[in-house]
């Protein structure tokens, strides 16, 4: 299975790599102070095509361990439940196995997040000057959450909001994929044996189901997106140590209550919504290629496995 999972990760970081332009416009439009600061200037706009892939550099880092953690967490608690719960939906199954997953690849994946969208946020005037300064702007954005005590604190801002986000996500993505791809397979024709016949076909059905899965579920689950997204970028605003030192960061650490009254000030319902067509075009597309290369590349090692294995019984 490790060959599986390796692959997964594979997957996930050329999809991370395909859609983060789109995840960083996302960014852009959930932040308001990037719409408030600066807005006239060109490269302040959210659809400015410069500094699109800021950040890469913590989504390359994280993408493999998390995706390895994803996946080896969900197959082995899907099979998990599957035993111990029997009788039980498998739609629950799916659910509760997803949402266990998703919480262990959320301790990779928040610190991450956390580097990734203050660098996304980073322009000419806050960038530093300093030719000695790194040009990597998940560095710089690491280095303005701060080194000093509590710096570690802040790397987790807003986890409980990512997994607020991921797991309803999830829970509503793996279900409803599960079932997509189930539902077409039989519209195919086809059983269980005869669904490994086509790397391509596998691969399309998988594919389409995730994608639509996704798209639904990402649009769904956006209010809680903007939530998460306005607290890890209040991070890089706390600079200093916390603690003795506090009253000196910039700004106070916000809740995800506080982040959410603050949404509804400015914006109404609407404002938990914004970017949501964005999210749901880069998870479709993303989770589309995402699962569907999963799905080939399983498929694929599980026959070259299975073929060593004839090979060495002759």
């Amino acid at each position: 299975m490790t060959d599986i999972y390796a692959a997964g990760a594979v997957a996930a970081f050329t999809i991370d790599v395909l859609v983060y332009p789109l995840d960083t416009i996302k960014t852009r439009y959930q932040s308001q102070d990037y719409i408030k600061h600066d807005a006239t200037h060109p490269l302040r706009k959210p659809l400015a095509l410069r500094g699109l892939y800021q950040g890469i550099g913590s989504v390359v880092l994280a993408t493999v361990p998390a995706a390895g953690l994803f996946f080896s967490t969900y197959e082995n608690t899907k099979t998990l439940f599957s035993q111990a719960m029997p009788s039980a939906p498998t739609p629950l199954i799916h659910a509760a196995a997803s949402a266990t997953a998703e919480m262990a690849a959320c301790l990779v994946i928040a610190p991450a997040e956390v580097i990734k969208q203050n660098a996304q946020m980073l322009n000419a005037s806050n960038k530093p000057s300093s030719s000695s300064s790194p040009s990597s702007t998940s560095i710089q954005a690491f280095r303005m959450l701060g080194t000093g005590r509590g710096s570690a604190t802040r790397l987790f801002t807003g986890y409980t909001a990512l997994v607020a986000r991921n797991l309803p996500f999830t829970a509503l993505q793996f279900p409803m994929f599960e079932h997509l791809r189930a539902r077409l397979w039989e519209s195919r024709g086809g059983d269980e044996p005869s669904r490994e016949q086509q790397l391509l076909e596998t691969g399309v059905i998988s594919g389409a189901s995730a994608g639509s899965a996704g798209a639904l579920a990402a649009y769904i689950t956006t209010p809680s997106d903007v939530v998460k997204t306005r607290m890890m970028l209040s991070a890089g605003e706390r600079r200093g140590d916390d603690g003795a030192h506090g009253s000196q960061g910039k700004k106070a650490k916000l809740s995800a209550w506080t982040v959410t009254q603050l949404v509804y000030r400015e914006r109404g319902i609407r404002g938990f919504f914004r970017g949501g067509l964005f999210r749901a075009g880069w998870t479709a597309l993303g989770s589309g290629l995402y699962l569907g290369t999963y799905d080939v590349a399983k498929l694929w090692l599980n026959r070259r496995r299975a073929n060593k294995s004839d090979s060495a019984g002759l």
